[in-house]
């Protein structure tokens, strides 16, 4: 089956821009479009896309509402791949904290495209893991934030949980970490399973800015 894929941007032009590069892979299927984000809810009930590759600016509802009320609204929400102008951006940081699970950028070449949606839809590793180290080294609380901390404390996470949250966080995939740690892959999908549902993250993303703003693991 094809990956899906909604696109949401106001610019007509980044949207056929997207939809060229992505709808000339066999495995990727473009469908759907809407101006802004407002009107994703209605469409992703309706399309059921896998992924939501949406603009973090726009002029109704940006992409950082739009992702908490799509994450709020509908059961087994697609991922969210949020497009961007500046990879610095504070806008991108506040996308991933309400839950997106990646970024894209919009001068990214149609190869870097392809393979940001192909691996946030699988959800095996985290995508551009540097990146988002500046955007936590730049945006997070840099004593770490007391929140994150107490959700980190109350997750009581084991040790081999800990080497993988910190694997996780500097962007390996679960082959790699299975390599590093001399297991099979699948005991490393538990290990990372059992990181999410302490955490209560919905996906690795999600488990990563939790480790850098509660201090668990330094930015940079």
């Amino acid at each position: 089956m094809p990956v899906t894929v909604l696109l949401v941007d106001d610019e007509s032009l980044v949207r056929a821009g997207l939809r060229a590069v992505l709808e000339a892979q066999p495995d990727i299927e473009v469908v759907g479009e809407a101006a802004d984000g407002a009107a994703v809810i209605p469409l992703v009930r309706r399309l059921r896309p896998d992924v939501v590759a949406m603009d973090v600016r726009m002029p109704l509802l940006d992409g950082i509402e739009a992702t908490r009320a799509l994450l709020r609204s509908v059961d087994a929400p697609p991922k969210i791949l949020v497009v961007t102008t500046f990879e610095n951006d504070e806008y991108v940081y506040g996308a991933l904290r309400a839950g997106a699970d990646g970024f894209l950028l919009k001068r990214a070449r149609p190869a870097e495209i392809v393979h940001a949606v192909r691996l946030v839809a699988e959800g095996e590793s985290l995508l551009f893991p540097a990146s988002v180290r500046r955007l936590a080294a730049e945006y997070a609380d840099g004593d770490g934030n007391r929140a994150a901390r107490d959700v980190l404390e109350r997750a009581r996470l084991t040790g081999r949980e800990e080497e993988v949250l910190r694997l996780m966080a500097r962007g390996l995939t679960n082959a790699e970490i299975a390599a590093r740690l001399v297991v099979g892959t699948e005991t490393v999908k538990s290990h990372v399973s059992a990181v999410l549902a302490k955490l209560g993250a919905r996906d690795r993303t999600q488990a990563v800015i939790a480790a850098y703003e509660s201090g668990f693991v330094a930015p940079g």
